[in-house]
């Protein structure tokens, strides 16, 4: 439990700080002072890719040995994956806007594969809310976790498969795509802040995903909770 308050304190500084170099960078010679969005949007969909990663390793963790941590990890890591990547559409939709003149084209790559993940994933969670048997939405859900995984890249890739309004990665094997080091700092130090602020969410919520539904059948492991029935007529 300590642990968790230190890591709770230790996201808000880093959020603050980001928050801070948010602010202090200089413009960009296009974009202006709406450059500042790339400090949100970009980590948010880091987070979310990451997180929906969480669930996939959740997923196959609990198909491969049916345990109740794997699967409460899988649902809080895809919780927060869902708000994050509402998060990155979101500033996205602000940051074409002012820069594009469009919030949304259905026919732009990424923000198409990028609706269809979060689509998935809510399906996903409306699934779980769905499901009363424990077991059975374990698995169901896990095979939606693996499966769904696969818009991920789906999405990351898009501006290299296909037309789109969007620029290729900004991180590239061939080098930066951004000149400013001072833009790249805050961006790198706020998706460090995020990833710290998914690792408190994601924590919390598995803690709680851990109290079974009916805590007198609960157990970590599918089935430990049934007993074999006593078929003596007297104490044994």
């Amino acid at each position: 439990m300590k642990t968790r308050y230190v890591l709770s304190l230790l996201a808000l500084a880093a959020l603050g700080y980001g928050f801070y170099l948010s602010g202090q960078h200089p413009p960009d010679a296009v974009q202006g002072e709406y450059v500042r969005i790339i400090n949100v949007h970009v980590p948010a969909s880091w987070v979310a890719f990451a997180a929906f990663g969480g669930t996939l390793l959740g997923s196959l963790g609990w198909l491969a040995t049916r345990r109740r941590r794997f699967d409460a990890f899988a649902a809080a890591s895809a919780e927060v994956g869902v708000f994050f990547t509402a998060l990155s559409l979101l500033s996205g939709m602000i940051w074409g806007q002012v820069t594009w003149g469009i919030a949304w084209d259905w026919g732009d790559a990424r923000m198409a594969s990028t609706a269809l993940m979060f689509f998935i994933y809510l399906g996903y969670m409306g699934l779980r809310r769905g499901m009363p048997d424990e077991t059975e939405r374990a698995k169901r859900s896990a095979v939606i976790g693996v499966l769904g995984f696969l818009t991920v890249p789906l999405s990351y890739f898009s501006v290299n498969l296909f037309r789109s309004l969007h620029q290729t990665q900004s991180v590239r094997p061939d080098g930066w795509q951004i000149e400013s080091g001072e833009i790249v700092t805050s961006m790198l130090i706020n998706v460090a802040a995020y990833t710290l602020v998914y690792l408190v969410f994601v924590t919390w919520r598995t803690s709680q995903g851990m109290v079974p539904d009916h805590p007198e059948l609960g157990s970590d492991l599918a089935g430990d909770a049934v007993v074999a029935p006593s078929l003596g007529g007297r104490d044994e």
